[in-house]
């Protein structure tokens, strides 16, 4: 699916031929067009349902339900399904998906995302039309180009736009875990919330189920009779998806990692040890300041929606890289913000000791942990419209301030809401598509997600050391050096390039 629109306006009666150019309308009834690129509509088999979209499911699950549909694609097993059960079949599914269904009979459009948005959709009104895209830059034609004061804020925040909001005004984006049924309203079918269970239990005991769950999805994400890659930084998350894969595949696993030189701080040591540890083909990448200026503007326009950080170009570059070897690439996506990454520690320290930056209120505190814009908003901004924008709430203040949930639950619950939808995932399966691959996050599979929140979070934030259950469960995989060093992250010295290039 690279392009979808759906408009509610009035138009001809149904046109069957299917025509041969690059974009084509279909009325779906008497008042919906769907325009794609380079896909057809699938149909169940009554007819009544039309769907258009991009699906990767884990199949064994839905063929449970209609062991009848092994022969189908995808996208048409869903239409299957939808015709027995319809909107209910978004509980039934297990993967990457965004698509719109058509009900010819009821004359309503259904939109349906993934759990953890892994795929993207996004949707604009005027009066009784409406257009829909999995790409927000192919929604150019069809509304006011007006920012969204509000989301620019929230963008010189975070680097990213968080919720529902796009930088055009007049522009929504589908929430993970939602469908949208117009012109009725959006709903959530899917909703990660804190859950723990056997909380008087050992960290072995959650870190057992950890380890089980993390082996069964790596090898579901591991494609049938062929090679594998995976993005390795020698971080614990990358590493341990990257031991797994080398231990379950029976093709070979290849290894990608990227650096800026001999001059500038790097982890490349790390990930090579890595690499060697588990036996994998090894490609390091290095990337140059030039590189990155030149591929800057390409880069952007395959992000589509935009981030604000420096590794995107890098990771553009690894994916072609990685391309020239596999169709499939796993990443360790998923294991800050499931399992209590470093950068929750201001935060916490913040609620035990007082304001970050001299900052009373939890909101405050939050954005200033992004170290992005915050504190300079209102000189950064025009006074008119930091006049419009500074009291209009932030996105994160109901999941923050949830007084029933742990206060580091509640920051993995905003981490996985928001980081992982509208960032993380966002930027690596953008750019991943960008260069022709595939891209598999089992750290950020749903599942993986939900038992996270089961887990007591002094297993997860233990004294000092983060992500503690999530090493304890691949300590046998990885050498000490690895499970147990502090996490410095990937450096770039962007303000050096800027000064100097």
């Amino acid at each position: 699916m690279r392009d979808i629109y759906a408009s509610a306006a009035h138009s001809p009666k149904l046109d069957h031929r299917f025509g041969e150019s690059a974009h084509w309308p279909r009325q779906l009834g008497r008042r919906t067009i769907l325009l794609s690129a380079g896909a057809e509509p699938t149909f169940s088999p009554s007819k009544r349902f039309v769907l258009v979209g991009d699906c990767c499911f884990d199949r064994a699950v839905l063929l449970k339900k209609r062991p009848d549909a092994v022969e189908l694609s995808d996208l048409a097993i869903v239409a299957l399904l939808w015709e027995q059960w319809e909107a209910e079949t978004l509980n039934l599914l297990a993967g990457q998906f965004a698509f719109v269904v058509w009900d010819q009979e009821q004359q309503t459009l259904w939109l349906g995302r993934d759990r953890v948005g892994a795929k993207t959709l996004y949707y604009t009104t005027a009066g009784t039309t409406h257009q829909i895209a999995p790409r927000l830059r192919s929604l150019n034609p069809f509304h006011a180009q007006e920012l969204d004061a509000t989301a620019l804020r929230d963008y010189l925040c975070c680097a990213f736009v968080p919720g529902a909001q796009t930088l055009w005004r007049g522009v929504r984006e589908l929430r993970p875990g939602s469908c949208l049924r117009l012109p009725d309203g959006e709903q959530r079918y899917w909703q990660p919330q804190e859950q723990i269970v056997q909380p008087d239990r050992s960290i072995d005991w959650h870190s057992g189920r950890v380890r089980s769950l993390l082996e069964e999805l790596v090898q579901q994400a591991l494609p049938t009779g062929e090679p594998v890659g995976a993005f390795l930084s020698g971080g614990i998350d990358s590493s341990c998806v990257t031991a797994i894969a080398a231990r379950l595949h029976d093709r070979p696993v290849h290894t990608f990692s990227i650096h800026f030189g001999d001059r500038y701080p790097s982890e490349i040591e790390f990930a090579n040890w890595v690499a060697a540890h588990c036996g994998t083909t090894h490609h390091v990448l290095e990337v140059s300041p030039q590189k990155i200026w030149q591929l800057l503007p390409e880069t952007l326009a395959a992000m589509d929606d935009p981030v604000g950080e420096g590794l995107t170009v890098p990771n553009l570059l690894l994916g072609r890289s990685a391309k020239r070897f596999v169709n499939v690439v796993l990443n360790g996506e998923g294991g800050d913000p499931c399992f209590a990454g470093p950068k929750n520690k201001p935060m916490l320290l913040n609620s035990l000791y007082g304001s970050i930056a001299g900052e009373g209120d939890a909101i405050a505190a939050y954005l200033t942990s992004f170290q992005k814009c915050f504190v300079d908003l209102p000189r950064l901004l025009k006074p008119e419209v930091w006049s419009v924008v500074k009291d209009q709430p932030f996105v994160f203040a109901e999941d923050l301030q949830k007084p029933d949930t742990d206060f580091l639950n509640r920051l993995m619950l905003l981490n996985i809401e928001f980081k992982g939808a509208d960032y993380i995932l966002t930027k690596v399966n953008n750019l991943t598509m960008a260069a022709g691959l595939e891209a598999r996050s089992p750290l950020f599979d749903p599942r993986m997600v939900e038992l996270s929140l089961q887990i007591p979070t002094e297993f997860k934030l233990s004294g000092a050391q983060e992500k503690a259950v999530l090493k304890a469960a691949v300590a046998d995989l990885l050498p000490d050096i690895i499970i147990n060093r502090p996490k410095s992250g990937m450096v770039m010295s962007m303000q050096q390039w800027f000064l100097t290039h």
